[in-house]
């Protein structure tokens, strides 16, 4: 066994380049209070343990790029870092939703430390819904009451949520009826109409109308990822389960090709065929959404342990460089919330254009020959302590990223890529490193760099489009800022009610 892991470990050793661009640099940082409140009127009533049920966090789970200075966020399965029922790991009836954002940067004063400020708005929230007959569990076995929301029937669909004994037994941890879904990642399709989300639960990947919030389509995620033994609390399904991915490290990021036509969806620690969260090596799925055909990669995630006792980090989001390259969002868990200091936050760039498919392989020993090469893009923690970020104050979890609109420079042109952080819905963080408290508001960190550190970058083909009042703004071949914005979207400053939760539902 130790053979096996020191060969594993030895393979991973030169698939490495540690040196990150110098030129990736912050240009702005913005944030949105961890106690204001969504759109959703609706789903404001307080949830099982007293949390209100529009708080508006985590947002930082997953974020996409939609055109001109809108971006789209996904918030994980809610407020359940709040202790009150560990029978269903204190998961609650939190409706899953998507939040549409206006981020526009806009050029500092001078004497400013960053070049551009960022005002952060709320502009739309959507709950995520099927016509489909959903599961939902009856709560009696951990005492609380059933899991279906009173929304339903007011509106006449079913509602995904994020409480954990939505389930049934019966079938593999992949059944697309079960009503449980802990969104981790969101795309925007190149027509602007809809969303791609993958979870963890599954792990799933479905698509959403961007309106509506209806779930319009389903895409078969390979058996071998799912977990045939179901519980509603994460440690029991990963021990009795030895096949599948591990209960809160499922799919956590999504890309998708510039051209539309392809998903990749990163899982967050290897299968537990693969080891598990004692693993070395996680897996990417790639989905070519018009046949549904799927192909794995190997992915070596960075050993920051020793070779006698490696531990591993996860990967937290990917974003889409073109067809065939990725940056892969691989952190530690240190930081703000957890009441140490940041370490390890770094980006990845991988090249899949050679890579092998492994979908017929597992283990370390099975994966380690056909894992990708990896090359350090940017180590976030070192930028952000460069302009004088104490690590303690850093985010623990830095989750979502997207590329966004270019910017001007110095009279150079210049991309950007916003990174976010999901704070787990805890608006306020209380600990040895902050015994007076300290604010834990959903962040946004702003990064420009050259068209030399990514030159292979294809932005996506986002199509213009003013239907349902959401603005798509770039033409295929354009740059960013090319792209000509809607008057709607450049006021950004809509807070009112959009109704989602009203529509139709058919």
């Amino acid at each position: 066994m130790f053979r096996s892991r020191l060969f594993a470990l030895t393979a991973v050793a030169s698939l490495f380049s540690l040196s990150a661009h110098a030129t990736v640099d912050l240009i702005a940082e913005g944030q949105l209070s961890g106690t204001a409140l969504d759109l959703s009127k609706e789903t404001a009533a307080k949830l099982e343990n007293g949390v209100p049920g529009n708080l508006l966090g985590g947002m930082g789970s997953g974020l996409a790029y939609a055109g001109c200075h809108t971006f789209i966020a996904v918030p994980d399965r809610g407020p359940n870092a709040v202790s009150f029922n560990a029978a269903i790991d204190d998961t609650v009836s939190y409706i899953n939703r998507f939040q549409t954002l206006h981020l526009k940067l806009k050029p500092s004063p001078k004497g400013t430390a960053l070049p551009f400020t960022l005002d952060p708005k709320l502009v739309d929230t959507t709950l995520m819904h099927t016509s489909d007959k959903l599961v939902y569990g009856n709560g009696a076995a951990a005492g609380v009451p059933d899991g279906a929301p009173k929304l339903n029937r007011k509106n006449g669909t079913f509602y995904f949520t994020g409480r954990s004994d939505n389930f049934d037994p019966t079938h593999l941890s992949t059944n697309t009826l079960d009503a449980r879904l802990d969104p981790e990642s969101i795309r925007v399709s190149n027509d602007g109409e809809s969303v791609f989300i993958s979870d963890e639960y599954g792990p799933y990947i479905y698509r959403f109308d961007r309106s509506s919030g209806r779930r319009v389509q389903t895409y078969k995620v390979p058996d071998s990822f799912g977990v045939s033994t179901l519980s509603p609390m994460g440690a029991t399904e990963i021990s009795v389960n030895t096949s599948g991915r591990v209960a809160n490290k499922g799919m956590e990021g999504l890309a998708i090709s510039p051209d539309g036509t392809t998903l990749y969806g990163a899982m967050q620690s290897p299968l537990l065929q693969d080891g598990g969260t004692s693993g070395g090596f996680t897996r990417i799925l790639k989905l070519d959404l018009r046949t549904g055909k799927t192909q794995q990669y190997a992915y070596p995630l960075t050993n920051t342990g020793t070779a006698q006792k490696p531990s591993y980090p996860t990967i937290s989001d990917v974003v889409a460089i073109n067809d065939h390259e990725l940056l892969m969002d691989e952190r530690d868990s240190h930081g703000l919330a957890d009441d140490s200091a940041a370490v390890f936050k770094h980006l990845y760039h991988i090249d899949l254009s050679h890579a092998q498919d492994v979908s017929q392989a597992s283990g370390a020993t099975g994966l380690a020959p056909f894992a990708v090469t990896k090359t350090l893009f940017l180590d976030v923690v070192a930028v952000l302590t460069a302009h004088g970020y104490d690590p303690k104050d850093i985010p623990a979890k830095i989750e979502g990223t997207a590329f966004g609109p270019d910017v001007t420079i110095g009279g150079v042109k210049k991309h950007t890529l916003f990174v976010t952080n999901d704070n787990d819905f805890l608006a306020t963080i209380t600990d040895s490193n902050h015994p007076n408290g300290i604010a834990n508001p959903n962040r946004y960190f702003v990064f420009a760099f050259d068209s030399s550190d990514l030159p292979t970058l294809v932005p996506q083909q986002l199509r213009e489009t003013q239907s349902h009042g959401h603005s798509q703004a770039r033409h295929s071949g354009e740059t960013h800022d090319d792209a000509v914005c809607s008057q709607g979207d450049e006021d950004g400053d809509d807070q009112d009610d959009h109704g989602h939760e009203g529509h139709d539902h058919d």
